[in-house]
């Protein structure tokens, strides 16, 4: 079990989920690696954050308030909207690279708006990211320890 901590920087934010999913995964990593990971996501997310339209956020934010969808629903409509948003990402950058930073990104919005979401947010997406993007954080956690 990992606890989920916010420490109001902007890469820590994602050092936690990185943290927290790699965890799930299963995977021992070096802190080192994973912040400066995160370090070039926030980066990242930082541009992608003024792309990201209200009605977006406010939809999936109503689409989590909704007791009767499952985790699956919400998963999925978390996923739409990932790869919504991902299409209007330019080609030269990986998509499975886009996909992780928006998933975050929203993830960052949606409990901005409606704080009390936070759990619910979180976990989704880290199921979703552990469903859509496994091999490819793998790959790049990886590719940073050589």
């Amino acid at each position: 079990d990992v606890e989920l901590q916010t420490d109001g920087n902007r890469s820590g934010h994602l050092q936690n989920v990185l943290l927290y999913v790699l965890a799930v995964f299963d995977h021992e990593v070096n802190e080192e690696i994973v912040r400066i990971i995160a370090a070039q996501l926030a980066e990242i997310g930082d541009q992608f954050d003024k792309e990201i339209k209200a009605r977006v956020v406010n939809d999936l934010v109503q689409h989590f308030l909704n007791e009767n969808l499952s985790g699956e629903e919400i998963t999925r409509c978390l996923s739409e909207a990932v790869e919504g948003l991902a299409r209007a990402i330019p080609s030269d950058m990986e998509q499975e690279k886009a996909m992780l930073v928006l998933a975050m990104v929203l993830t960052k919005k949606i409990a901005n708006t409606m704080p009390s979401l936070l759990q619910r947010v979180f976990s989704t997406t880290v199921n979703y990211i552990s469903q859509q993007l496994h091999n490819y954080i793998v790959r790049m956690v990886s590719v940073v320890k050589q």
